[in-house]
C-alpha cells in the first residue's frame, strides 16, 4: 500500500473513531430539559425558570438589595439592552450598558410616578457611540400606591417590548404585594405577642413578688430558687427575638410558671404534668401555651373551696403532638366561648384564648385551632395538635 492509501487509511481510522466518540458522549449523557420538548416548551421552561430565580429577592421589598439581586434576571426575561429599577426617590440598579443614562432617570419619571401610567420616552443621549436610544417606564404599585418603576432600554421603539416590560412589571409587583403580606403577618404576629405580654398581670408580677418576699425569712432557699424562676419567666416571655420557639422551651417556662403560682397557693393548687420526650423538639408558635395555662389556673381557682387539679399532657400522635391541658373549676358556657372565639368577648375577656387560636390557625391552617370542650361547672379541657413538621415553623 502506497502512502497515499495509508494517510487515507488512517484518515478514515480517525473519522469513524470520532464519529463514535460522539455517539458515546450523546448516548451516555443525562437527559436534560434543554434536550426534550419543542423550542416553545423549551423557551416556556427557561422563562419561568428565571422568573423563578428572581422572585426570591422581590419578596424583600423594593430595596436596594432585592433590585440588584433581581435586576439581571428581569433583564433577562425582557431580553433587553438595559433595566433600570428606582423607588420614588433614586435609582436602586442598572443592570446592563449605558450606565450614563441612570443620572437623568429620575427626571424622566417624574410625571409617571406622580399618575401611575405607563410611559415611553427617546433618551436623548449625547454620546454617538450609545445605542439606547428608546425606553419604556412602567410603574411598580402596591394597594395603589406607586413605590416605583422599572424601566427598559433599547436601541429602537418596539411595542413588543413595550408589552413585556408592562408583564414582567405586574409580575414583580405581585412579588411585592406578597413581600407586603409576609411584612404585614410578621408585624400582626409581633402585635398578637405583645398582647399576650401585656395579659400577663401586673397583679401576677406583684403577687409573685409577695410570695417570694413571704419566704426570706422563713426559708430563705426556696426563696432564692422561686426568684430565679421568677428572673427565667420574665426573661422568656419578653424576650425579643423569634416567632417560634420549642415545645420544651415552652413547657419549661409553664414549669416556671406554675412554681410561681403554687408558692402562693400551696395546696390549694395541685399539678399533673405529663410529656413524651420524644415531641419536646417540635416548634410552635412563641407564648402559644402558657396563655392557655393561665386561663386553666384561673378558672381552676376560682371558687375552690378546697383543692384544684391541672392536668397538662404532651403526647405523640404520629405526625402530630397532641397538648391537653384540664382544669376542674368552673368551666364556661359554651355559647359564651363561642363568642369569645368569634372576637365577641370585649376587649379583655377571653383574649388569650383568642389569640392562640388564631396563632394557631394562621401557622397552620384552619383545621389546628383549639378544640375546647366545657360546661358550666365542668370544667375546661383545651386540645391543642401541633405538626412535628412545617415548613417555616422553627423554634429559636
Amino acid at each position: 500500500m502506497t502512502g497515499a492509501g495509508y494517510a487515507v487509511l488512517v484518515l478514515l481510522v480517525l473519522l469513524l473513531l470520532g464519529a463514535g466518540f460522539l455517539l458515546g458522549r450523546r448516548t451516555a449523557r443525562p437527559v436534560r430539559p434543554s434536550d426534550v420538548g419543542t423550542p416553545v416548551e423549551h423557551a416556556t421552561f427557561e422563562t419561568l425558570h428565571t422568573a423563578s430565580l428572581a422572585a426570591p429577592a422581590l419578596r424583600a421589598g423594593l430595596t436596594e438589595e432585592s433590585a440588584r439581586k433581581s435586576a439581571r434576571r428581569l433583564r433577562s426575561l425582557l431580553g433587553t439592552d438595559a433595566l433600570c429599577l428606582t423607588d420614588r426617590d433614586r435609582v436602586l440598579v442598572w443592570d446592563g450598558e449605558g450606565e450614563h443614562h441612570g443620572r437623568h432617570v429620575m427626571e424622566q419619571v417624574r410625571g409617571l410616578l406622580a399618575s401611575g401610567r405607563d410611559t415611553a420616552f427617546r433618551s436623548d443621549c449625547d454620546d454617538l457611540d450609545c445605542t439606547l436610544r428608546w425606553a419604556v417606564a412602567v410603574p411598580l404599585t402596591v394597594d395603589h400606591r406607586v413605590l416605583g418603576t422599572l424601566i427598559a432600554y433599547a436601541p429602537r421603539e418596539s411595542a413588543v417590548l413595550a408589552r413585556a416590560a408592562g408583564e414582567v412589571a405586574r409580575w414583580v409587583c405581585v412579588q411585592l404585594e406578597l413581600a407586603e403580606l409576609d411584612r404585614s403577618r410578621t408585624q400582626l404576629i409581633e402585635a398578637e405577642i405583645r398582647a399576650l405580654r401585656a395579659q400577663i398581670s401586673p397583679h401576677f408580677i406583684f403577687n409573685s413578688l409577695a410570695a417570694i418576699a413571704s419566704f426570706v425569712r422563713t426559708d430563705p432557699e426556696q426563696a432564692r430558687e422561686l426568684l430565679l424562676e421568677f428572673a427565667d419567666f420574665t426573661r422568656y416571655s419578653f424576650r425579643s427575638h423569634g416567632d417560634f420557639t420549642t415545645l420544651a422551651d415552652e413547657l419549661h417556662s409553664i414549669d416556671q410558671y406554675l412554681a410561681l403560682v403554687r408558692a402562693r397557693f400551696g395546696e390549694r393548687l395541685a399539678v399533673t404534668l405529663q410529656v413524651a420526650p420524644e415531641v419536646l423538639p417540635v416548634s410552635l408558635p412563641f407564648l402559644c401555651l402558657q396563655p392557655l395555662v393561665e386561663n386553666a389556673v384561673k378558672h381552676g381557682l376560682e371558687g375552690a373551696v378546697s383543692r384544684s387539679r391541672i392536668t397538662i399532657s404532651a403526647l405523640d400522635a404520629g405526625s402530630e403532638a397532641e397538648v391537653v391541658i384540664e382544669d376542674d373549676g368552673t368551666g364556661m358556657d359554651p355559647e359564651h366561648l363561642r363568642h369569645i372565639l368569634r372576637g365577641e368577648g370585649g376587649h379583655s375577656t377571653g383574649i388569650g384564648l383568642l389569640n392562640v387560636d388564631e396563632r394557631l390557625r394562621q401557622v397552620y391552617g384552619d383545621d389546628y385551632g383549639l378544640v375546647i370542650e366545657t360546661g358550666v361547672g365542668a370544667g375546661m379541657k383545651i386540645t391543642v395538635r401541633l405538626p412535628k413538621y412545617r415548613a417555616g415553623v422553627h423554634g429559636s
